[in-house]
């Protein structure tokens, strides 16, 4: 197993409860790939994902392995599941009580107010759609998925349409399509350019809940890799891998500096094009040469700053969203010129209005995340601290007063870094974009079509980015090993 990421760790347990011998090879010093923390002057920050959906997918793992998830982690559903804000003063918050919902946005949008039931019902049937194809079948299952039966099914859920344009048709307040169409964002992905498909992820949210455990997103990678340990994985920590050994096209191990690890399968859970790219000889990828993989998008990135601060923000909840006035404009710099949009969207994460163990009395640990473009364009070592000041002013207006002279502890995370700590291609978050109407077809597949024994999982491979998702491309290829 290359990576310790959720994807490694999920094929890892899964195969070693099989009966399998596993041992994960890790660059890093632990467990969690992006999904990390940072914790400094009694602040603790996750760095990586920062809300849980789908938990049904983290219990099949436990429960898979014998044990139960609610022995280990404890989950606290979130309301409001997120607080927007707009610089008309507009704010809402949404819920998974949909007429708490409706009726807040019926004080400014009632027309949109009256779609959301609707439109929440449509996201439901794709979802649906979604977890009987996409969701529970590798793309190496395509034959299978393209059944007369299942053409049907596909046509609805793969619409030709974008997202922003099948938001539209529901939804007449820029406000609230611009809240919809945020959910491209969930896997790096302009909602101008990546299809309607990801309309099914309202439904992940208002309907099957928003989750945060407590003591921080970071207890879930560390709590799969410990059941992981009593399965019988060994891990390996500060060793990356060099090479993937091929011989007579199929896999016969690993090579790292220290050592020769004899395997009769690979699983890379490492970046699929770095993987490609940098692991395995070209004359054993025709399909991803090169020039193959200099023309996949990566996702968008992100800017990070962690800022403890000493007071409290009441204006905040867990989960809020500072939108910017140009959506559209704000996506074409990202993945048009590749630059810093001049007014970006913020996230912040403020993980101690409900953990109160995250962040000092009296205190909070503040989250700021930008979509950002990847590397490439941006200086993000001489970019960093000006936009740093630029963001934390941008807040402030919003209402935020006080907030930089507050800050006790700060720290910036730039693509760069993402593209160096964990050799994400270009610095991307998600991996690989989903920009196009085909582009679920188009991500890497769990079993390499080239060369025997390899399997992928992570962020760049089917079914895609995000926590859950992730987990699920671990369980893909676990199963396709032990089918062959």
């Amino acid at each position: 197993m290359i990576g310790a990421g959720l994807g490694g760790l999920s094929a890892a347990c899964r195969l070693a409860r099989d009966g399998n011998r596993v041992t994960v090879v890790e660059k890093n010093s632990g467990p969690g790939g992006k999904v990390n923390r940072v914790t400094a002057s009694g602040f603790s920050f996750d760095t990586g994902a920062s809300l849980v959906t789908m938990k049904h997918v983290f219990e099949d793992l436990f429960e898979y392995c014998g044990e139960d998830l609610a022995d280990h982690l404890e989950f606290v559903p979130l309301d409001p599941i997120c607080r927007y804000f707009w610089k008309d003063g507009t704010t809402l918050d949404t819920s998974t009580d949909i007429r708490r919902t409706e009726t807040a946005i019926a004080s400014f949008a009632p027309e949109d107010a009256r779609a959301l039931a609707g439109y929440l019902e449509a996201s439901k049937k794709k979802y649906e759609i979604a977890e009987r194809t996409f969701l529970s079948r590798s793309l190496n299952d395509l034959p299978r998925l393209l059944t007369p039966s299942n053409v049907p099914d596909l046509f609805r859920i793969s619409s030709t349409r974008t997202l922003d344009s099948y938001n539209s048709k529901y939804f007449s307040s820029k406000k609230i399509r611009q809240l919809f169409d945020r959910y491209a964002t969930y896997n790096g992905s302009s909602p101008y350019e990546s299809p309607a498909t990801f309309a099914l992820i309202p439904h992940v949210e208002f309907g099957l809940g928003a989750w945060y455990p407590k003591g921080g997103i970071y207890g879930i990678p560390t709590e799969i890799e410990a059941l992981a340990r009593r399965a019988g994985v060994e891990f390996r920590y500060s060793e990356p891998v060099e090479e993937i050994v091929i011989e007579n096209g199929r896999v016969s191990g690993v090579r790292t500096a220290e050592r020769l690890l004899d395997a009769d399968a690979v699983v890379a859970n490492s970046d699929a094009v770095d993987t490609c790219r940098r692991l395995i000889p070209g004359n054993h990828r025709q399909r991803y040469s090169d020039a193959k993989l200099d023309t996949i998008e990566p996702s968008c990135g992100g800017f990070v700053i962690l800022l403890g601060v000493r007071r409290k923000f009441e204006e905040l909840a867990h989960h809020n969203i500072f939108f910017s006035e140009d959506y559209r404009a704000e996506f074409e710099a990202i993945f048009g010129t590749l630059t810093v949009p001049d007014d970006p969207t913020i996230y912040v994460c403020a993980t101690s209005r409900t953990d109160a163990t995250q962040a000092p009395d009296g205190c909070e640990n503040l989250f700021i995340l930008l979509n950002a473009p990847y590397t490439g364009v941006v200086d993000w070592e001489a970019e960093k601290e000006v936009l740093a000041e630029r963001v934390i002013g941008m807040l402030e207006s919003f209402g935020l007063e006080g907030l930089r002279e507050s800050a006790v502890y700060r720290e910036t995370i730039t693509p760069a870094d993402f593209e160096k700590r964990y050799r994400a291609n270009r610095g991307s978050i998600y991996g690989v974009s989903s920009n196009g109407i085909l582009s679920a077809f188009m991500r890497f597949p769990n079993k390499s079509r080239e060369i025997e024994g390899l399997y992928f999982a992570g962020g760049t491979t089917h079914p895609g980015g995000g926590m859950p998702l992730v987990l699920l491309s671990g369980k893909m290829a676990a199963e396709m090993i032990g089918k062959d």
